[in-house]
């Protein structure tokens, strides 16, 4: 007889001793700081619906919130990685207004001359020139901060300044516009989009990778052994998971594209127009790119040796180095990764401006750390989400988006968010003292 067998009855009359809510997230294994976060957005979501006259919830603005959340989320993931070594990166916002404009004048100014204007390859040679010089600025502070012991809160404090003046530097202030045709379908639009056809086909990968992937870890479980969910749970939550990916995809595929765009579309075509004509914008490829990078940076910190040392950095950095751990080099390539991915957010920021300017960025590190914590991670290092991240992303541009909705001021839209992150932190505190 196992020990799984043996200890069933066991586990049984423990499980009959919890709660019927207890027992289910027992059963389901749901994190409470998840589903925390989930029941905040949606009382957010519910209250500026409300407030706004039932313009929060509709298909335009929930697309459009998803477009604007979309580079913060990918820096947040980032910034998940920075903070759980018990560091910080005020930086970001900078670093990705400086390679917005690189990649602007690239391929405005630079190449226009050497290949032309409209180039094929001219997209891909400023999305390689921003990924170049965001993980070089990543490697400068990181090198620093790991190899010359400067505080990462100086460092990225100083970075903030240098690379927001070294942004206007490069063209004395002016906005470079504009930027490539397929460049810009980084930036989402009608033409941005994938359409509702793939989106459906999306969708449906998607789901179906989902219950792959539950079926897979019950495997093993069951091949080593280990508790294992029952049935029933494992049924409710790839029905959960799944009708939430076909519930976006239906409301991606519910904004049409305006009637001016759909009247040059079918001139184009040299057809009339339908009566009634309906085009879908799907999915945004802006989400598409964010949900990409999420899936490889939950990859990277959960089944890589590097996102291990990660954690164990910040867990305890004095027992990882007596473990042999590299952790100036780990430092360093943290940073790298954090500028690779603040270019990546320059990219689908330059492109849905269709435009560089030194604005661009501005008090992004701000949301993009609240979004971190929000999600989870713990300013004392060793406990993070890639997915708390990306779900504290979308809370922080809701709490905007509905501002800017209600005609609220800007002044009063930063003193909202930085109760946000006040409070973030001290439920964090709370929640820490009592589990601990």
């Amino acid at each position: 007889m196992s020990d799984a067998t043996t200890h069933a009855p066991a586990d049984r009359a423990r499980a009959s001793e919890l709660g019927p809510v207890a027992r289910f997230l027992k059963a389901t294994e749901l994190d409470t700081r998840m589903l925390g976060m989930v029941g905040a957005l949606i009382l957010i979501w519910g209250v500026f619906h409300v407030l706004s006259g039932g313009l929060f919830l509709t298909p335009r603005n929930l697309w459009n919130l998803s477009v604007q959340s979309s580079s913060i989320a990918v820096m947040a993931t980032g910034m998940v990685l920075v903070i759980v070594t018990r560091n910080i990166d005020l930086s970001v916002g900078s670093i990705l207004g400086f390679v917005g404009m690189i990649m602007g004048v690239t391929q405005a100014e630079i190449m226009p001359a050497i290949i032309g204007f409209g180039h094929p390859a001219m997209w891909l040679i400023a999305a390689f020139v921003g990924l170049v010089v965001g993980v070089s600025i990543g490697a400068l502070h990181g090198f620093i901060i790991a190899y010359l012991g400067v505080p990462a809160f100086i460092v990225t404090l100083g970075g903030l300044l240098v690379w927001r003046g070294a942004a206007w530097w490069v063209t004395s202030g002016r906005t470079v516009a504009p930027m490539d045709a397929t460049f810009r379908l980084m930036g989402g639009g009608p033409d941005g989009a994938i359409g509702s056809t793939w989106s459906w086909v999306v969708g449906i990968v998607a789901c179906v990778a989902v219950i792959v992937m539950l079926m897979n870890a019950r495997a093993q479980r069951k091949r080593f052994n280990f508790p294992q969910r029952p049935l029933w749970a494992e049924g409710f939550l790839g029905t959960l998971v799944c009708a939430i990916i076909l519930g976006a995809v239906a409301v991606a595929n519910s904004y049409a594209w305006p009637i001016g765009i759909v009247r040059r579309y079918y001139e184009a075509l040299g057809q009339e127009v339908p009566e009634n004509a309906f085009i879908a914008h799907g999915i945004a490829i802006p989400v598409l790119i964010a949900l990409a990078v999420g899936i490889a940076m939950t990859f990277v910190a959960t089944r890589t040796r590097f996102g291990r040392y990660v954690f164990a950095i910040g867990g305890n950095p004095e027992a990882a180095t007596l473990a042999g751990i590299n952790t100036r080099w780990v430092t360093m390539k943290i940073f790298m990764l954090m500028g690779g991915l603040a270019a990546i957010g320059a990219m689908i920021s330059t492109a849905r401006l269709n435009a560089a300017t030194n604005a661009q960025g501005t008090l992004d590190e701000l949301l993009v750390i609240a979004a971190a914590v929000i999600g989870g991670t713990s300013l004392s290092g060793g406990v993070g989400t890639i997915a708390g991240a990306m779900l504290g992303a979308v809370l922080m541009q809701s709490l905007a988006s509905g501002m800017i909705l209600l005609g609220v001021d800007t002044p009063l839209q930063n003193i909202v968010v930085g109760l946000a992150l006040v409070v973030a932190v001290w439920l964090d505190t709370v929640y820490r003292r009592r589990i601990g």
